[in-house]
């Protein structure tokens, strides 16, 4: 495996890595009696921008 090849990887990785805490992170969120609806729709936001990564990366 290529340098390049296993830098991609740990990126991805890492994204992958954020993507789930984020999800984590909203679960938690909406769980509690009153969520915060403006912190929710601003995870909500990043976790798309990171699928949108992701989807790039060609994963």
């Amino acid at each position: 495996m290529a340098k390049e090849e296993l830098m991609d990887t740990g990126h991805v990785s890492a994204l992958h890595a954020k993507h789930a805490g984020l999800e984590a992170r909203i679960r938690t969120e909406t769980a509690r009696p009153q969520p915060d609806t403006l912190l929710v729709a601003m995870l909500k936001k990043q976790k798309l921008q990171i699928k949108q990564e992701l989807a790039q990366a060609g994963t």
